[in-house]
């Protein structure tokens, strides 16, 4: 199974963009508001953060159901990302315009458009097809995306999983022969630049 990240160009019209950006900011701010509740509590259970938190974040930032759930899940995963990766307990900040978008929920690709869910409901966006075919061609699984806009443009930020088969070991035999030729070609042209 293969992963990588597809980072696809969205077109975005004047009025989309000011919904998208409401959105993104909105979903930081309630990113930031509930990573102190997660600094002073250390709760990192999603359940529990759900039953504590979930009216809350719908009603003081406006988002929809499923905004909710990734801004819990987002606050969780980055602070067991900074715990795994040695850093001492401190406040996660969300200071940048984010959004991340479940497949599915949030985003979806219908027909040659990008259904994207925001806070005034679900906008269509074209994107750049070139290059970008190969993952529609029902072979490749979607995960969370990432909304982001730089440099005065907007794009997703898809990671994309589609399983290959087992490579056969036995196939291959080539490497060492072309290593060694490789090898000899290098101690030739040495021989022959010191005269030996």
């Amino acid at each position: 199974m293969s992963t990588i990240t597809a980072k696809i160009q969205i077109y975005i019209q004047d009025s989309q963009a000011a919904t998208l950006r409401a959105t993104m900011d909105a979903y930081r701010s309630a990113c930031d508001w509930l990573s102190g509740h997660v600094f002073e509590t250390r709760d990192l259970d999603q359940a529990s953060l759900n039953d504590s938190h979930y009216a809350e974040l719908r009603q003081r930032f406006g988002l929809k159901s499923q905004m909710a759930q990734s801004v819990m899940k987002t606050v969780v995963a980055r602070y067991k990302s900074a715990r795994s990766n040695g850093h001492a307990w401190s406040r996660v900040e969300f200071k940048r315009p984010e959004y991340d978008l479940v497949w599915n929920r949030d985003y979806s690709l219908t027909g040659d458009r990008f259904s994207v869910n925001t806070l005034d409901g679900r906008i269509k966006l074209d994107y750049a097809r070139k290059g970008m075919r190969r993952y529609f061609n029902g072979t490749w699984r979607f995960g969370t995306a990432k909304l982001v806009h730089k440099h005065g443009k907007w794009f997703l930020h898809i990671p994309v999983t589609k399983t290959f088969p087992e490579l056969d070991d036995a196939r291959v035999t080539n490497v060492v022969g072309a290593m060694n030729l490789y090898r000899k070609g290098i101690e030739h042209i040495g021989a022959g630049a010191t005269g030996a």
